[in-house]
């Protein structure tokens, strides 16, 4: 069951990602089209924004998988 959830969470994050920097791309289109070249920035900061936000939620991931790892190796080792 908990591995279920992680896998959707892995997926939910994919989406979350991808949306926000899709949102950051459209807004800054949005404001080059109205001529200002701080869209170029929008741009770049919600790409920015989403692979670090990402970045954070797959560390959590990460620590998830390394301790139920490091529980499995302990709990080999006791058992000899």
């Amino acid at each position: 069951m908990r591995d279920t959830i992680i896998k959707i969470f892995d997926v939910l994050i994919w989406v979350i990602g991808a949306i926000t920097a899709i949102g950051g791309i459209i807004a800054g289109i949005v404001v080059l089209a109205q001529g200002e070249v701080v869209g170029l920035g929008f741009i770049i900061g919600g790409i920015l924004y989403a692979v670090i936000i990402m970045a954070l939620f797959f560390i959590q991931i990460g620590i998830y998988y390394h301790t139920k790892r490091t529980a499995e190796a302990v709990e080999k080792l006791a058992g000899r």
